[in-house]
């Protein structure tokens, strides 16, 4: 079974093997004059998995063969409109995946003729899932996906897509210049996109981990919960199996007894090291860029953004049992691995302060909601004085009247401190983080908790090589009703009769 769910979204740069092998994310440094690739190479192999999981709601497949003097000529036409939707730097990324695929390889030979290639470049437009698992045949009627007739330079294919959106975009937009992203506050739908930057956030914040050597024998046992944290209710289901793939050979590579080593095998927590072959929400995450989380200033929001969503979505999926452990993971986690030391003491004496242990989900998702908002209150202050926060997005005391009126109790005038509904703000914060968040995430496994997906976390738990520390997270999928105190007793029966496993590498 593979360690990594092949997921492949506006990669910047792609190298793409003719065989078995997974698309693979890498960076292409400019030589010999070469211009890089913004468009994703496609093969049969990664064809479908790649149009499936894209957020954007629009694609073009280019069919070419590289031995076709008129493909070469093209490509910097097609390349030209491909910077401005894929890769870092786009300038209105999430809108168009542009591909392109070799119909002279062999591996692509069906491929090709499931979409009626007779002539090369050709160009084909439409949602992207109804590229997948399918094809397409000129004399189909009403088929969503569409010939692009008359795109052979890159003005005139620019033209053709603005005509289909109703949109303006030119050469000369500049990478934050990106419409798609709205700027209504009270449109509650925004949220879905942050999945894909909950995704992000969470494989930066492993990257930070492995590049600073930040997995000591101090820290292991707070990753370890919150790994498990992350197995039970991470709302996306790729971070969820990537995070359950490094809990189960956790043990192995950085126990106890290594990290306290202080040696070259101390080096496996690290990213030169054997954890840093995992890919903790796949191996094309992170992707370089944002959508919910994006700021105006290529220096604002983004990391800081997606890490707030995924905590706040952690805490309206845990069970009541398990409220006061989630809350005390979370605290050991900003404490012992967020690099900004401002912020991280902030947290911590805000966690520091409670004093009584919370016994509901709620107790804990309203605590977080209201760090959250004494944080933006702290960094109002100083934003306004030094000039440096982000003027399309400027620190609210969250959420809006806007976004949530109910939430707001009646105050007197402008200037009183803010009386909340609390019950209210707890709706709120269930139908945001919860539901709304994986609006856009269309499988019907992450949201229902398939027969799939209940089956691989069967095999994990039976099979499992389990750490230290277990609380039994690894379990919560399948059986979603179970607190971590009960799932904890039986991690810990497993351990006494486990048996070695092979790595899912």
């Amino acid at each position: 079974m593979s360690c990594s769910i092949l997921v492949l979204f506006f990669a910047l740069f792609i190298s793409v093997s003719t065989g078995s092998q997974r698309g693979i994310l890498r960076e292409i440094s400019k030589q010999d004059g070469e211009k890089p690739d913004f468009s994703v190479e496609l093969n049969a192999t990664n064809f479908d998995s790649v149009l499936k999981d894209t957020p954007a709601p629009y694609a073009i497949v280019e069919f070419f063969a590289h031995w076709c003097s008129a493909c070469r000529n093209y490509k910097p036409q097609y390349e030209k409109v491909a910077r401005l939707f894929n890769g870092a730097d786009a300038s209105h990324p999430g809108i168009i995946l542009m591909t392109r695929v070799d119909c002279a390889l062999t591996i692509n030979s069906n491929l090709c003729d499931k979409f009626s290639v007779r002539h090369y470049p050709m160009l084909l437009w439409g949602p992207p899932k109804k590229f997948v698992g399918s094809g397409w045949d000129p004399k189909q009627e009403n088929s969503e996906i569409r010939s692009i007739e008359n795109g052979r330079t890159a003005d005139i294919l620019l033209g053709w897509i603005n005509k289909q959106l109703g949109s303006s975009y030119g050469f000369n937009d500049g990478k934050y210049e990106n419409e798609h992203l709205q700027r209504n506050f009270s449109d509650p739908a925004q949220i879905a996109r942050a999945i894909y930057d909950v995704e992000e956030a969470t494989s930066t914040a492993f990257g930070i981990m492995l590049n600073l050597k930040m997995i000591k024998s101090g820290t292991r046992a707070s990753l370890i919960k919150f790994l498990q944290l992350l197995v039970a209710h991470h709302p996306s289901k790729r971070c969820r199996k990537g995070s359950a793939d490094i809990l189960v050979d956790f043990d192995n590579m950085c126990s106890s007894e290594i990290l306290s080593a202080n040696n070259e095998e101390a080096d496996s927590c690290s990213k030169k090291g054997a954890l840093g072959n995992y890919q903790i929400c796949g191996e094309e995450v992170p992707r370089g860029y944002w959508m919910y989380c994006r700021g105006s200033k290529n220096d604002t929001r983004g990391f800081s953004c997606g890490l707030w969503v995924l905590l706040h979505s952690l805490s309206v999926r845990v069970e009541d049992g398990e409220s006061n452990l989630a809350f005390r993971t979370t605290c050991d986690f900003i404490h012992n691995f967020f690099i900004c030391e401002e912020c991280r003491q902030h947290f911590y004496d805000m966690c520091s302060s409670v004093s009584t242990p919370f016994k509901k989900a709620r107790d804990f998702a309203l605590w977080l909601w209201s760090a959250h908002n004494k944080v933006n209150e702290r960094l109002m202050k100083d934003e306004a004085s030094l000039g440096t926060g982000d003027p399309e997005f400027p620190k609210v005391i969250w959420p809006t009247k806007q976004l949530c009126p109910s939430c707001y109790l009646k105050m007197s005038d402008e200037n009183s401190k803010i009386e909340w509904n609390e019950d209210e703000v707890f709706k709120f914060l269930v139908s945001y983080y919860g539901k709304e968040l994986v609006n856009l995430y269309e499988d019907k496994e992450l949201r229902a908790g398939g027969e799939t997906e209940k089956a691989v976390n069967e095999e994990l738990v039976a099979s499992t090589n389990a750490v230290v520390v277990p609380l039994g997270a690894a379990l919560a999928i399948a059986v979603a009703s179970c607190a971590f105190g009960a799932l904890a007793c039986f991690w810990r029966s497993q351990q006494k009769n486990r048996k070695p496993r092979r790595s899912w590498n």
